[in-house]
């Protein structure tokens, strides 16, 4: 399979976000193909959701705006989801869809794999892209970012803000793609601090704010400082339990690492003396959102990569420190970029699989 970079032009930040309906439309009653006189564009979630403040909800951005950009309305003869209540949820939608006849269907996540494989070989004249995976199907584009590169970075921050040299890290699923998050954060970590301790726990879900509570409360109980996850709407736990945290005890000096999206307004809370706070250290942005946007736009200009792999990174801005960055000194900016150059010209090669 022919590998491809693509690069593309950031723009400035998407102007914010639509208002999150709680679930997509299904089909519309509509034939395939009547009525169409627009590009069409669709996404399936994964279990996480479409609001879940991580990477489906900065992928659905990134539709919505491509929507707007190109005077398209939410719904089957525009831009539209449908959300994922489970797995045996993924092939349903993803032909859904297919039959309403989407010029581009994305499936959101790793786990839509199989499922997009499944539809992609019975749906031949549809146009499929995955995020966050590899599918090798003619008509299937895979799109992939060098999250081990964004999460070395937020591990640098994170070795040299802690106090008592003791992290974490929370991932979703134990897989590949979360491995390399966890392999990034650990080796920036180390790299700046060789002596920190890393804690590093799986939720087994991406979708269970309540797990995601438990084990963050288990970590600071360990005197953690900092977490960071790679969990979704689970990560929405740890924001949780830092917040509470926080309130009983405002000198407690206690952070979050985000993921996906800047996740600054995760992290804001207010003491019981209604003094307000922020937990968020920083955020490891992968710009889904700008992906979903540039493969949209080649899709409708007759460019569309079947077969191919689009990987973001470093070198195109798709992964690294959200712009949000009242919480971190500037001495330890400093070495962020030192080691963003150190990672961009080669110095430093970034594990994508965590250490025995």
């Amino acid at each position: 399979m022919m590998k491809k970079k693509l690069g593309f032009a950031l723009t400035m930040l998407l102007a914010g976000s639509t208002i999150l309906a709680a679930c997509g439309g299904g089909s519309s009653g509509k034939t395939s193909g009547e009525g169409k006189d627009n590009f069409t564009v669709a996404m399936v979630t994964d279990v996480g959701g479409v609001d879940d403040k991580s990477f489906n909800q900065s992928a659905w951005e990134g539709i919505q705006e491509f929507g707007k950009e190109n005077n398209l309305e939410k719904g089957n003869t525009g831009y539209n989801y449908l959300q994922s209540q489970s797995d045996a949820d993924y092939a349903t939608n993803l032909n859904s869809l297919a039959r309403d006849d989407f010029d581009l269907i994305y499936g959101i996540g790793f786990m839509m794999k199989d499922s997009i494989n499944e539809i992609a070989e019975q749906q031949k004249d549809a146009k499929f892209a995955i995020v966050d995976s590899v599918v090798e199907q003619p008509n299937v584009a895979s799109i992939t970012f060098k999250e081990h590169h964004g999460s070395f970075l937020v591990g640098v921050v994170a070795g040299l803000t802690t106090k008592t040299n003791k992290v974490g890290f929370i991932g979703g699923m134990d897989s590949p793609l979360i491995n390399k998050f966890e392999a990034g954060f650990a080796a920036g970590v180390k790299a700046v601090n060789p002596d920190a301790e890393i804690d590093v726990q799986y939720a087994g879900a991406f979708d269970q704010a309540d797990k995601g509570k438990a084990i963050a409360s288990s970590m600071y109980k360990s005197n953690a400082d900092i977490i960071y996850h790679s969990a979704g709407a689970t990560g929405n736990g740890v924001f949780s339990e830092a917040i509470d945290l926080k309130a009983k005890d405002p000198n407690r000096e206690i952070w979050v690492i985000g993921v996906d999206k800047d996740q600054h307004e995760e992290g804001n809370g207010k003491t019981k003396d209604g003094e307000e706070f922020n937990v968020t250290l920083t955020s490891m942005i992968k710009r889904v959102d700008i992906a979903v946007k540039d493969l949209a736009t080649k899709t409708k200009d007759g460019e569309f990569p079947g077969g191919e792999v689009i990987e973001y990174g470093l070198e195109e801005d798709a992964v690294g420190i959200a712009p949000t960055q009242d919480n971190i000194s500037k001495d330890v900016l400093a070495k962020v970029e030192e080691y963003k150059e150190k990672i961009k010209n080669g110095e430093i090669e970034v594990p994508t699989e965590p250490e025995k």
